[in-house]
């Protein structure tokens, strides 16, 4: 922020839920015209979210409705990151309590992200649609470091769904728990693992345990934003669902469900879409405005 402009009003929403009580608290702030790179990491910091949204006039050029195209930047307490899902949805549910639901598109480091925003039942919810997503092996002896840092056996993996690093806007390893007792006891080297993700350029690691076909639980360890955990995943929900279809582990046309928070009494739901014929990635999920 420059030094003599004034503070800009920061909101703040929870994503992935209609409770303020639920899902992952995001800061926003709808115009961070005048803010630098320093100002919107000091507001980031102070909230202590794991991520914030901050909007500005989108880049020339860029199509959409009249007055609802926006450039979105992302900021960790720690960094800047390139796409962030639940702060996404938790900034288009701001917009459209005050300009009214309908479609969005959003300017985002990663690339252009569409959002439809409507309300049902007086709750409001956000549909985004990922970049182009793509998934990658993993060196076995970075899985090796990945386990060793959140002290899981090897043994403990679901053998139906490999290790891979997936891309939907920001890159994830996606690590599958053969039980919801292994995903529930979470407890990692902290300095290992944030350095094994800087390595690898990771944003989380995102940890699934399937329920059923199409029913998951999911938790997200990101100390490389200087959090232990976050509540609510909607960049790695995209990535997971983007690395689903690539193996084959569910049809291509999918509605899959994600849960995610329980373990932190913040408890959330990510809807995630997948169409035939179509890479991207939908996620959805509600937002509430935490007062």
């Amino acid at each position: 922020m420059t030094t003599n402009a004034p503070r800009p009003e920061v909101l703040r929403y929870t994503a992935f839920s209609s409770s303020p009580e639920g899902g992952n608290p995001a800061g926003v702030v709808l115009d961070a015209t005048g803010m630098d790179d320093d100002g919107m990491l000091a507001v980031a910091a102070e909230l202590g979210y794991s991520e914030s949204a901050f909007l500005t006039a989108p880049p020339e050029g860029l199509e959409g409705p009249d007055g609802r195209v926006f450039t979105i930047r992302y900021f960790s307490p720690k960094a800047e990151v390139p796409f962030c899902g639940h702060a996404t949805v938790a900034a288009a549910v701001a917009l459209a309590e005050r300009i009214g639901p309908g479609e969005l598109v959003f300017a985002t480091p990663a690339g252009t992200v569409p959002v439809a925003v409507a309300e049902e039942g007086g709750t409001v919810r956000a549909t985004l649609t990922s970049v182009e997503p793509h998934v990658e092996e993993v060196a076995d002896t970075d899985l090796a470091e990945a386990l060793a840092a959140l002290d899981w056996p090897a043994t403990d993996l679901d053998p139906a769904f490999p290790p891979r690093i997936a891309f939907a806007g920001a890159r994830h390893l996606v690590l599958a728990a053969a039980t919801r007792a292994r995903l529930a006891e979470l407890a990692y080297d902290f300095a290992r693992l944030e350095a094994l993700m800087h390595r690898l350029d990771l944003t989380t690691v995102q940890l699934v345990w399937r329920e059923s076909a199409d029913v998951f639980h999911v938790r997200d360890p990101f100390p490389v934003g200087g959090v232990v955990e976050d509540p609510a995943t909607g960049a790695a929900a995209a990535a997971f669902g983007a690395y689903a279809r690539e193996l084959g582990l569910t049809p291509e046309d999918s509605v899959l469900t994600l849960h995610q928070g329980e373990d932190l009494g913040r408890p959330g739901e990510l809807t995630v879409t997948l169409h035939a014929g179509d890479r991207r990635v939908r996620v959805s999920g509600a937002g509430a405005h935490i007062g």
